[in-house]
């Protein structure tokens, strides 16, 4: 064991040696609701298998390596090299299958290519941030892991999986889900920075009340969210009879309004947290220094207070959106819509790939707006030291 000089890397090799043996890499059933015949990766015939070969040798020999600079680069270009491949394996594989197949057979990631695509990616993310790079080179590497892909589906080279047959079928509905998943989120979010915010300021400036406050934002943290979503119900629908006026502009008891009123709640916590996270860690001496050069209370909260605490401030933020796009899927279930829908009608129907339709995105999403709000906070933080 001394010889190894990257443990959590030599942990992802062993884990795909052992998914890549003993787990499925595709599936085929003869339609969508009937559980496909597994096909393992030692039965894809062998030229093709011949892609993962070197990216993955490149993998086992890191392992090993000194964790220099150059190794970390050669780890993140082998495993996006390796997703690519299993990606690409699995669509022309399909594409040979489906030439004496019937047009409703339905070929499917198996097992195995799920949790062998998960440690690829992960490997190109645990070398991407050993890297040190700065934060718009990391947010850009990380989308270069996906690029291969997007140029995979963008050039029909996937179109004989079942996912992306699925996806064709319900386009239209996917479309739709999509905006409105997005349009939750950010229906949510304005109204919790517009509330969080001076909340936060409030609570910076009048420490003795966090304590009572920060407590009820805790226990609104516990509530399970679709128990939170079920408690909007009975009030909302009252108070929509009670003034119909309400109804007109959309707020029932199900629907998008309590679904945004409970990520509200839930988006609050981290939000005023950070608001005041960031103003307390403002160094007493700057301040004082600007007091000293005759600066206002207002203007020194706005020139320097603001600008210390943004970075801290972004963070909470990121953690408040990521949190609401995960949440949004559970509002699906009282009537809000968005990609919680497909998952849940694929769910009922016992359709997988529907499922995934919804869930992949989901994820997608999520990450594509931490690492947006990554970039920010870092940019912001560069700027202001």
């Amino acid at each position: 064991m001394n010889a190894v000089r990257n443990r959590v890397l030599l942990v992802l090799v062993i884990l795909a040696i052992v998914a890549a043996w003993g787990l499925a890499f595709l599936t085929v059933a003869p339609n969508r609701l009937v559980s496909g015949t597994a096909i393992p990766l030692s039965q894809v015939s062998e030229p093709w298998r011949a892609v993962l070969l070197v990216p993955s040798l490149v993998l086992l020999l890191a392992v090993f390596l000194p964790q220099r600079r150059n190794t970390h680069a050669a780890v993140a270009v082998a495993a996006t090299l390796l997703l690519f491949g299993l990606v690409w394996l699995a669509g022309a594989h399909a594409a040979r299958l489906a030439e004496s197949a019937s047009p409703i057979t339905r070929i499917a990631f198996g097992g195995g290519f799920w949790v062998l695509a998960l440690l690829a990616w992960l490997a190109a993310v645990d070398a991407i941030e050993r890297s040190r790079l700065g934060p718009v080179a990391i947010a850009l590497a990380h989308f270069a892991v996906f690029l291969p892909i997007a140029v995979l589906l963008l050039g029909g080279e996937l179109d004989h999986l079942s996912l992306l047959k699925e996806y064709a079928t319900r386009r239209d509905v996917f479309d739709v889900a999509l905006v409105r998943h997005v349009e939750i989120v950010a229906a949510a979010l304005v109204p919790t920075l517009v509330a969080g915010i001076p909340l936060g300021i409030s609570l910076f400036r009048h420490a003795k009340s966090q304590a009572s406050v920060f407590a009820v934002l805790n226990v609104i943290q516990t509530v399970p969210s679709i128990a939170l979503f079920g408690l909007l119900i009975a009030p909302l629908a009252l108070l929509a009879t009670a003034i119909p006026g309400l109804r007109d502009l959309g707020i029932s008891g199900i629907g998008v309004a309590p679904a945004v009123i409970a990520l509200v709640l839930y988006s609050l916590l981290p939000v005023v947290r950070s608001t005041v996270a960031g103003l307390v860690q403002v160094p007493r001496p700057v301040v004082e220094a600007a007091t000293g050069m005759g600066l206002s209370r207002a203007q020194i909260f706005r020139r320097v207070e603001v600008p210390i605490a943004l970075p801290v401030f972004l963070s909470g933020v990121r953690i408040a959106a990521v949190q609401a796009v995960g949440l949004a899927v559970v509002a699906a279930l009282i009537g809000a819509g968005g990609l919680g829908a497909l998952v849940f009608q694929g769910l009922a129907s016992g359709a997988l790939d529907l499922v995934l339709l919804g869930v992949i995105p989901t994820v997608a999403l999520a990450v594509v707006v931490d690492a947006a709000f990554r970039v920010l906070a870092s940019s912001t933080g560069t700027q202001t030291g």
